[in-house]
């Protein structure tokens, strides 16, 4: 093989190769050229010989290559689409078939690789979501208050006025102790000593206004709340005789949560009344003994009722006393 020229039948032999790019074996050692998108090895010597060469070669080439595809039977039979007419627009289609494939896997790869971003959450959105959370917030907040009101109106709405002593918890626990005559109907306050004065006498007449079932409520200035359920009106006797039935009965909240105690049995001491003092309970010692300016009282065991002490100490300064009667709405709203 002369250095100067590659022989054409060596070229063919290698150019029949399907690819594109086209390798001549030259001697080494080689220099690399471009000539019109091919890879050609050449030596040393007599390159422009050799490039004159290489551009009948690729003519040569491009017509053998029309002539293979336009024998193909996918083409088409008109002479007008032929690849033999114009073999520079065949090359020029296979040039742009393959970068046209190079540009799609580009393009795939970038898709694959960059996917879409995610939405931009604002602030104005951001903001619309918190409000909505406040809202929400506000509207449960609302309705728990709605319901613990509705839950204290339904216990207190039996009172006709507000009490010093009677908080919903200990309201509900005294209508449960309720003789059930009683049950459902109106607590009229017939007496307080914040409103009536200072006097076991006022007390005793207060009480003959309504007839029936009554609770005496009481409290030291220490915060214990105490009472009794007797009957009205309240009578005095010149002398110590013990009134009442076996209804009456005594609590206190000294303990914590409210207690009652009810008759044990061992006696009928339920309570007497005097202009001196209102006492309940006996069999050692008054259960509670209110005196005649409602200002002190004392408190111990009593085995009518079976009872500790129903206040802080056994000796006490009160702090309010009340009496509570009850009427049937109808002749509360009638009186």
């Amino acid at each position: 093989m002369d250095e100067a020229v590659i022989s054409e039948t060596h070229a063919s032999q290698v150019l029949s190769l399907s690819h594109p790019l086209f390798f001549l074996p030259c001697p080494p050692p080689p220099t690399i050229l471009s000539a019109s998108g091919h890879t050609i090895i050449v030596s040393d010597k007599n390159r422009l010989s050799l490039i004159i060469a290489m551009h009948a070669l690729k003519d040569k080439v491009s017509q053998k290559l029309s002539n293979l595809f336009a024998d193909s039977p996918s083409q088409s039979a008109s002479p007008r689409h032929s690849l033999t007419d114009s073999p520079k627009a065949s090359a020029k289609s296979f040039t742009s078939y393959f970068s046209f494939g190079a540009r799609n896997e580009n393009e795939d790869s970038e898709s694959e690789s960059f996917p879409p971003p995610p939405p931009i959450r604002t602030d104005s959105y951001e903001s619309v979501e918190n409000c909505k959370q406040e809202e929400d917030c506000k509207k449960n907040q609302s309705s728990s208050t709605t319901v613990g009101n509705d839950d204290y109106e339904g216990e207190m709405k039996e009172l006709t006025e507000s009490s010093a002593f009677i908080s919903a918890d200990l309201c509900e626990f005294l209508h449960a102790c309720l003789p059930n005559i009683v049950r459902g109907c109106k607590w009229v306050l017939l007496y307080s000593t914040l409103k009536h004065g200072i006097s076991l006498r006022t007390l005793l007449r207060k009480s003959a206004e309504l007839p029936g079932p009554c609770l005496l409520v009481a409290g030291d200035k220490q915060g214990a709340v105490f009472g009794a359920m007797l009957e009205c009106p309240l009578t005095t006797t010149p002398k110590r005789k013990y009134q009442g039935t076996s209804q009456t009965f005594l609590f206190t909240t000294i303990y914590g949560q409210p207690r009652i105690f009810r008759p044990t049995g061992a006696n009928r001491y339920y309570y007497m009344c005097m202009n001196e003092f209102l006492a309940f309970g006996g069999g050692g010692s008054f259960a509670l003994c209110l005196d005649e300016d409602l200002l002190k009282a004392t408190s111990g065991p009593s085995e009518t009722f079976g009872n500790e002490c129903l206040a802080s100490s056994t000796e006490f300064e009160l702090k309010n006393v009340e009496l509570w009667g009850f009427a049937h709405a109808s002749q509360y709203l009638s009186s």
